[in-house]
């Protein structure tokens, strides 16, 4: 299942002219930073390895001067941001759902960088109001030196549990895995609390609870129980 994408435009890596535009673009950000801000921030993390280190700081001003909607003086980072695409190859980058599992489909053909300035650019495309959300993911991005997958995702979002349910609608999915109706409205934090004790209780090992499946179980309660208690502060 097809969560997020995003094609890029650019120009060959060995063509002397460095050009970049954006082609097809599915960003879902509701709740922010959806489905479209993690794919944006997982092109950035996946890819800024390979970028110079002497353009981090200003691909940071460039992804704040996005956020906030300023002008931005073209060529920035020895590459021209442009609409027109003849003459230029494409990379397509998609975030896909399998089951309740999240992962990457990755179809690089230009530079790293150009890949990091797509993703960049994508978030002049997006509400100014949940700009500044996906701003911080690609700060975050382009701190990550490991791996894509569930930590790197973990590590955007700030989340324990990175499947598919707690991202696409984290407060239902909190509402379920504590027990309460869904559909309901957001419980009191006293109830919260409540339901939580009581379902750990349930998932600990000390109390009968299955060994093999304790872990994940604690950490999603865990996740809930912030998700939800984090809605009124």
């Amino acid at each position: 299942m097809l969560l997020a994408e995003l094609q890029v435009w650019h120009t060959r890596p060995a063509v002397p002219t460095r050009r970049i535009a954006l082609g097809r673009l599915d960003l879902p950000i509701d709740p922010a930073p959806g489905f479209g801000g993690l794919l944006l921030g997982s092109v950035v993390a996946g890819h800024i390895g390979g970028v110079d280190a002497d353009l981090i700081p200003d691909l940071h001003r460039l992804i704040d001067q996005v956020a906030r909607d300023e002008r931005v003086v073209q060529p920035r980072l020895r590459h021209r941001f442009q609409i027109d695409r003849h003459g230029l190859s494409q990379s397509l980058h998609c975030l896909v759902g399998h089951g309740d599992d999240i992962g990457f489909e990755f179809d690089t053909h230009g530079t790293d960088l150009a890949q990091v300035l797509g993703a960049v650019y994508a978030v002049e495309r997006l509400e100014q109001s949940r700009r500044a959300t996906i701003a911080a993911i690609l700060h975050k991005a382009m701190q990550w030196r490991g791996p894509l997958g569930p930590a790197l995702i973990a590590h955007l979002v700030g989340a324990q549990s990175t499947t598919l349910a707690a991202l696409a609608d984290p407060r239902a999915w909190a509402l379920e895995i504590l027990g309460f109706p869904v559909g309901s409205a957001i419980p009191a934090r006293k109830e919260v609390m409540a339901n939580y004790r009581q379902k750990m209780m349930a998932v600990h090992p000390d109390h009968g609870g299955d060994r093999l499946s304790a872990g994940q179980a604690i950490l999603d309660l865990n996740e809930a129980r912030r998700i939800l208690t984090s809605v009124r502060t």
